[in-house]
């Protein structure tokens, strides 16, 4: 089968999900095209039966803003057609199912038909989609895709309850991982070679976005470390990353904190890490903590959204409630301090992980869901 995929390329989970599905189908046999902007962060420069079509959005005077959308759907139409693709999986509803859905109309006024799938991850759904300047088009979008999955139930009964989507059969299909890539056991520990013995290493991914609240990150860690020797490790870039910085300087807690800024290959970190703390206020489902799972490291999370799928209080780490800074660093100390207690939680949520979450599982879903679209 050919597969057109969109998304967006930039650092985040959607742009994650998106690429390694598009790796794992190739690696099934099928012939991958992804149609964005530039090359996803998670594409290596070559892989068989992968390829990339750039999306050109032409700079004229009379445009304040590049209308990039326009250009998506007509990249997307020429990739159709010069690559003869099956089918359209689009990775957020805007503007990519919107995009979609010019481009089909297109090939439609042609006498050729394409079927658009749309995938939601969040965002789209809970924060942009629900702005009253894009609410209208996003539930338009959503409704004129051919099938439409959420990331989580949590975001399938948002997008309901916010949209409608009446005429929508949203289907469920979780984010998933690469057993043999997440596994503690495959990657040497450098970064605990490198920050030494004897200190524990909490550690915490993401776009740094104002959702992702990495201010209660830093606090967290500073109650922490005043009750074990630790250090905070913290991945990617974005704009909360300066008000991180500036709340661990203010705490005087910087030399404890370090920043790596974007780094694409997080396994052999999260194989390093003790706990990883996530602090989303509104997490569609918490891609980053499903990888620390499946890497054997005990998640702790504000019970907040579809987190509470991938976490499993009590078991694979700890729920606390938002904003409870005091809770999130007991239930952190709770897990860190005692070694019998984090053996347990780190087996069960490398097994857990597997067993819900494995590639294999969920990408013959998408599989199963392109046959039933084409056929």
């Amino acid at each position: 089968m050919k597969i057109g995929i969109t998304c967006y390329p930039t650092y985040g989970g959607s742009g994650a999900v998106a690429t390694e599905l598009g790796i794992a189908l190739a690696a099934r046999g099928h012939e991958v095209h992804f149609i964005t902007y530039q090359q996803p962060f998670r594409l290596p420069v070559f892989l068989p039966r992968v390829f990339f079509h750039e999306v050109d959005v032409g700079r004229y005077p009379l445009f304040q803003y590049p209308p990039y959308d326009l250009a998506l759907a007509v990249r997307m139409h020429e990739t159709v057609i010069n690559e003869r693709l099956d089918l359209l999986h689009v990775h957020y509803a805007i503007p990519h199912a919107t995009s979609a859905w010019i481009a089909k109309e297109m090939l439609r006024a042609e006498g050729r038909d394409i079927p658009v799938i749309t995938t939601l991850h969040g965002t789209d759904i809970t924060i942009v989609g629900q702005d009253h300047s894009f609410h209208a088009i996003t539930k338009f979008s959503i409704d004129r895709s051919d099938h439409v999955t959420a990331v989580s139930q949590y975001l399938k009964d948002e997008t309901i309850r916010t949209f409608g989507c009446g005429s929508q059969n949203v289907q469920v299909i979780h984010n998933f991982i690469d057993p043999a890539v997440y596994d503690r056991a495959a990657h040497p520990p450098t970064l605990r070679e490198q920050i030494g013995a004897g200190r524990k290493i909490l550690m915490h991914i993401s776009n740094f976005r104002s959702v992702k609240r990495v201010r209660d990150i830093v606090r967290i860690f500073d109650r922490v470390r005043q009750e074990l020797p630790s250090v905070l490790v913290m991945v990617g870039d974005g704009p909360d990353r300066v008000a991180a910085e500036e709340e661990a300087r203010e705490l005087g807690i910087e030399h404890d904190v370090h920043f790596l800024g974007r780094i694409h290959a997080v396994a052999p970190l999260l194989a390093s890490a003790d706990l990883f703390v996530l602090t989303t206020d509104r997490e569609s489902f918490g891609l980053s903590a499903l990888e620390a799972l499946a890497c054997g490291t005990p998640v702790i999370a504000y019970e907040a959204g579809g987190v509470v799928e991938v976490v499993k209080d009590g078991v694979t780490g700890a729920l606390r409630p938002v904003g409870d800074v005091d809770a999130m660093s007991a239930a952190a100390i709770a897990i860190l301090r005692d070694d019998d207690r984090w053996n347990a939680m780190s087996a069960a949520a490398a097994a857990d992980a597997r067993a819900r979450f494995s590639a294999d599982e969920i990408v013959a879903r998408y599989e199963a869901l392109y046959t039933t679209a084409t056929t």
